[in-house]
């Protein structure tokens, strides 16, 4: 599955790559396992954006812990504002693709992400 906004687009990491992506954001901390990395095109892996060791091995991809997992990793990002920053700017320039490598396509990182993101390149429009 594929979400996008005008600027912003979250998408599966072993999903084949595709012309409009335009740049290609991996937000895990880990590399996605059996993908290699001429064949991921990625342009940047930005590990420090992807929730703490401790966050992901506590959710666990537990739909029951997804509210939560939201709450805390929030929370994280808001000890990042460097990164989110640079998030912010590079959507700013055109078309952003953030990758990850969850099965679950509606309860990961890169959707929290990707609402964040969405309401801070509105705050920025106004």
């Amino acid at each position: 599955m594929t979400t996008t906004t005008p600027a912003l687009r979250i998408k599966r990491v072993y999903d084949p790559p595709a012309d409009d992506d335009g740049m290609r954001v991996l937000i895990d901390r880990l590399w996605p396992r059996g993908l290699g990395k001429a064949s991921a095109r990625i342009d940047l892996w930005l590990k420090e954006v992807a929730p703490s060791d401790e966050l992901r091995r506590w959710f666990g991809h537990e739909p029951e812990r997804w509210a939560e997992f939201q709450r805390r990793y929030r929370e994280e990002l808001k000890t990042r504002p460097q990164v989110l920053g640079q998030l912010t700017a590079l959507a700013g320039q055109g078309r952003l693709t953030l990758l990850y490598a969850a099965k679950d396509q509606t309860r990961n990182n890169a959707v929290v992400l990707l609402k964040l993101l969405q309401h801070r390149l509105a705050a920025h429009a106004r």
